[in-house]
C-alpha cells in the first residue's frame, strides 16, 4: 500500500521560536506525540514528545525553552506514492516514530509507526 492511503493528511505545527509549554499544549490539544518545526514555510525539524522530556529533564528553565533548541533537525521524508512496507523500514532504521509526507517538497501530513502498525493490523 502506499503512504497517500495511510498517512494524516494534516499539517500540525509550531514556530522554530515557540516556547515549549506552548509546544506541548499544542500536542495535548491534537492528541499527537510529535509536531513539525517551521521557520517560515519551511520544515526545520521534528518535535516529539521525547524531546520534552529531554528538556524537563536538562534545562534550568524549560518554559523559556523555544522548539528550536529542542527539535531533531535531520528531518526524513516520505512520498505520497512510496509504499508504506519501504517508510516503515526506513523509519526503523533511523529510529523514528513520526515522518512529515510531502508532495513536491512541500508537508501535507505525517505518518506515525502506529499509523503503519494499524496497516499491518488490518490488511494481515
Amino acid at each position: 500500500m502506499i503512504i497517500s492511503n495511510v498517512y494524516r493528511p494534516t499539517v500540525l505545527g509550531c514556530q522554530a521560536d515557540d516556547r515549549l509549554t506552548e509546544v506541548a499544549r499544542r500536542m495535548a490539544e491534537e492528541q499527537v506525540g510529535a509536531l513539525a518545526v517551521f521557520d517560515g514555510a519551511y520544515v526545520v525539524g521534528i518535535i516529539t514528545e521525547r524531546d520534552l522530556v529531554r528538556a524537563m529533564a536538562t534545562a534550568h528553565a524549560p518554559a523559556d525553552e523555544s522548539a528550536a533548541a529542542y527539535a531533531s533537525t535531520r528531518v526524513e521524508t516520505a512520498g505520497l506514492n512510496e509504499d508504506s512496507q519501504r517508510v516503515a523500514r526506513r523509519m526503523l532504521d533511523a529510529g523514528i516514530r513520526h515522518l512529515p509526507v510531502v508532495d513536491d517538497e512541500r508537508m501535507v501530513g505525517m505518518v506515525s509507526m502506529r499509523d503503519l502498525l494499524a496497516l499491518e493490523a488490518w490488511t494481515s
